[in-house]
């Protein structure tokens, strides 16, 4: 079905303090993120190209060695292959990323 109210979907954490919801098709995967304040994504790589639009707070945000500071509003494209690393700032920050293929690990 093509249609979702995310209300609806079950919270998934990947990590403590990491929450997402996500929805596919054939060929990509949206995940809404909710990041506690100060979490710490450690540094890791996928095959999936990813996006990153910030809806609120902020993330310290290091992609293939340059460090930056990604607000509301703002966003990231993430390559393949390359190596990332978050830190939430000092706030709830929610995103909403992207990945194209699907990640099969973030279905269910």
């Amino acid at each position: 079905m093509p249609f979702y109210n995310p209300k609806d979907r079950q919270v998934k954490d990947l990590v403590p303090g990491m929450h997402i919801r996500t929805f596919w098709g054939e060929q990509q995967l949206l995940s809404l993120v909710e990041l506690d304040a100060n979490t710490v994504l450690p540094r890791h790589s996928h095959p999936h190209e990813q996006s990153t639009y910030v809806l609120e707070g902020e993330l310290e945000f290091e992609l293939g060695g340059e460090i930056r500071i990604i607000r509301a509003g703002e966003l990231v494209i993430v390559p393949g292959g390359v190596e990332h690393f978050v830190k939430v700032g000092p706030v709830l920050t929610r995103v909403l990323d992207n990945f194209s293929p699907v990640r099969e690990d973030l279905k269910y």
